[in-house]
Parts: C-alpha cells; structure tokens; sequence
C-alpha cells in the first residue's frame, strides 16, 4: 500500500510476519481461542494469517482478493465476519481513517491502541497510549466511555531517510 508516489524506501521497511514468527502468533491466537472456547476457523484463521503478514494496513476486499491458495477470492460475507470474529477478540484492529485493518498482538492482554500512521508508505505502527487523564475527565463529567481511537498520520523512519 503506497500512500504517496514520493515514497522511495526499500521494500522490506514494514515487514509483515514470515516463517517461525507468523506460525507462532497464529498458534497463540489458537490457545487463546481454545481458552474462551472460542473457535478459529479455518476462514478466520486465513484472514489472520493475511493480516499477520502484510507489512501495511489491509481493505476487506484485499483480504477478499488475498484469500484463496491458489489466488481465488473469498465471499465477501466470510472475510467480514472473520474481521468481526478476529476484532471481537482483539486479535485484529480497524483504522477508521482507512477504512482498513491491521493485526494486535496476541498476547491476550486487553488495551488500548493507537496508531501511527505513515502517510509515504502506509505503514501502521500500533502503540498503547495512556489515556488516564482524559478518562478520569470523562468520569468526572459523568460521561462513560466505551471505546478510544486515536490515529497521529505523519512520516515513518524509514520515509523521513
């Protein structure tokens, strides 16, 4: 996903999960959905693991696009309630602006995300803000919130170079 024709860093800046790493977050999105006996599918599954290995933030219909083996589409009603299924259970974040999503770490911890989003390359980059003083604001105005987004565009390292 090239965001901008100015974007001249080499391939490989953002890469998305190979090998080892790509088999090891998928076994632990398994033993945390055997956990809350949950069940990952084999679609959902397959839209993980397209998420786990892209190196930028994937639209559902490049995941559609992405899904079969051997380069056939999916249905679109079974990429999007995998994206359901995979945002349910934190494995997977939407980026509003984008309309596009990216994988969560797998480790089961529950948090908060927010994203730097590069505007050359289209890299994502989640990272775990502290809101302490904006939600005891909230509170305090007895207002309760039920979700954050926060979403900072600019240039990545490797585009600034």
């Amino acid at each position: 996903m090239n965001m901008g024709a100015e974007c001249h860093h080499a391939d490989g800046a953002h890469p998305g999960l190979r090998g080892h790493a790509l088999s090891h977050a998928l076994g632990a999105a398994e033993s945390r959905c055997a956990a809350t006996q949950e069940r990952l599918t084999a679609p959902r599954r397959r839209v993980l693991e397209l998420l786990l290995e892209s190196n930028a933030p994937q639209k559902a219909y490049d995941l559609i696009a992405a899904f079969g083996a051997q380069g056939e589409p999916a249905k679109p009603p079974t990429v999007y309630r995998a994206l359901e299924f995979l945002e349910r259970l934190g494995f997977a974040h939407r980026i509003e602006s984008l309309n596009a999503y990216v994988p969560c770490r797998i480790d089961g911890q529950s948090h908060r995300a927010a994203f730097l989003i590069c505007d050359c390359c289209g890299a994502a980059e989640e990272f775990e803000p502290d809101f302490t003083a904006q939600l005891a604001a909230a509170r305090t105005a007895g207002y309760e919130v039920a979700s954050i987004t926060l979403e900072a565009r600019g240039r990545c390292a490797a585009c600034r170079t």
